[in-house]
């Protein structure tokens, strides 16, 4: 039985920088976070789109060896956090589930949009950023 070299396969994310990787792991906990708000009662997304665009985001980076595939990587959740700071300034709803303990689902779901916003910027930066070669600064 022959693979087909062009697809998707196990290997290549294996092959993924560490940098990749916590960019992929963000993306994917966010856009478990969202859901899990979602399912939790949360008004705060109307539709399953912001999921659906992290995970796509995320497989993109992870099969797609393109550059574009790295910025997404970055710009996605850039654009999704820096969202989330304007929307949070302006009503006060999500450091209100970020605080509020008495949906114990949507706390959590917060508390993962939130790290995993941050580890998605942070990988996305450092795949971004041209690694130096050597050891020398």
């Amino acid at each position: 039985m022959s693979s087909d070299a062009s697809a998707p396969s196990i290997q290549s994310v294996r092959r993924l920088s560490g940098s990749a990787r916590l960019n992929v792991a963000g993306l994917l906990a966010t856009a478990a976070a969202m859901l899990l708000q979602i399912v939790a009662g949360s008004t705060l997304y109307p539709s399953v789109t912001g999921p659906i665009v992290l995970a796509v985001t995320a497989l993109a980076v992870a099969f797609v060896p393109a550059r574009w595939a790295r910025y997404a990587g970055l710009v996605v959740p850039l654009v999704l956090g820096i969202g989330a700071m304007v929307a949070a300034a302006l009503t006060g709803d999500f450091i209100e589930q970020l605080t509020d303990l008495g949906s114990p689902a949507i706390f959590l779901g917060s508390v993962m949009h939130v790290a995993g916003l941050a580890a998605a910027i942070a990988g996305g930066v450092g795949m971004v950023i041209p690694q130096r070669q050597g050891g020398r600064a």
